[in-house]
């Protein structure tokens, strides 16, 4: 679907919706009647991507996983600390302020905002009738071996099952596959060939979120993968509002 060296101002790949949001409550010009998946480097630059890493860098230097794969949320403060979670917030207390700063806060706003705005375009949807759902998270995946089911990030998966609020996923990669690291290609496996989408800093992979985009990420043989997962709900009692510096 996207190889590292293209530069794709716009890629998009219609399928019929699943049966999935069928079981949930319909929300008029939100819930998915037209589904897909699409892929564009023309909404998040290198460098603002660059400057998202070092945020998730600093957050994850504070913790991490003792298996492969660690998580940063900076909405609930969930962080990886060996083979458990702690509250970022809570654990580091005012310290915080000098991990991160307002200005990390505005930019992980602007890109999502931005992310936003593409889905909705795309799907022909409004963007207003969209709201940011949990979990939205960082995640650092290197070769290290699993030591929970936590760190088992590989498994084929479909979001709308595993977190019945989502409708609308996105990823925006963080590092260069081939680069910066070996594996950890995003695989959508479809009934007649699988569509493989290769990570590149600033490139924003999205889809609707049920079965019609089944999916797994190959697992990473050398090197750091960095990625953002931002993900979306029509239904406004699963809103979050976008992360504070408080």
């Amino acid at each position: 679907l996207a190889h590292r060296s293209d530069n794709l101002r716009d890629k998009f790949m219609e399928i019929p919706c699943s049966e999935d949001y069928e079981s949930h409550k319909r929300f008029a010009g939100c819930t998915p009647r037209k589904c897909g998946r699409g892929v564009t480097d023309a909404v998040i630059t290198r460098e603002e991507a660059e400057r998202i890493r070092r945020i998730a860098e600093r957050g994850l230097a504070l913790g991490g996983s003792d298996g492969g794969a660690s998580i940063l949320d900076l909405h609930s403060g969930a962080l990886s600390l060996g083979k458990h979670f702690v509250n970022l917030y809570r654990y580091f207390g005012d310290k915080i302020q000098d991990i991160f700063t307002e200005e990390d806060f505005a930019l992980y706003r602007d890109v999502r905002q931005r992310i936003q705005q593409r889905i909705a375009q795309v799907f022909g949807i409004s963007s207003s009738a969209m709201y940011l759902t949990k979990p939205t998270f960082f995640s650092r995946m290197n070769s290290t071996g699993a030591k929970t089911t936590h760190d088992e990030y590989w498994h084929p998966h479909v979001d709308k099952v595993t977190y019945g609020s989502f409708d609308y996923t996105s990823l925006l990669y963080l590092s260069d596959y081939s680069k910066d690291f070996g594996g950890g290609r995003f695989v959508f496996m479809d009934a007649d060939s699988n569509k493989t989408v290769e990570p590149r800093a600033g490139r924003v992979s999205f889809f609707t979120s049920g079965s019609e985009n089944l999916h797994r990420v190959e697992k990473v043989h050398w090197g750091t993968r960095f990625a953002i997962t931002i993900s979306f709900t029509c239904d406004p009692q699963h809103a979050i509002g976008d992360p504070l510096l408080a």
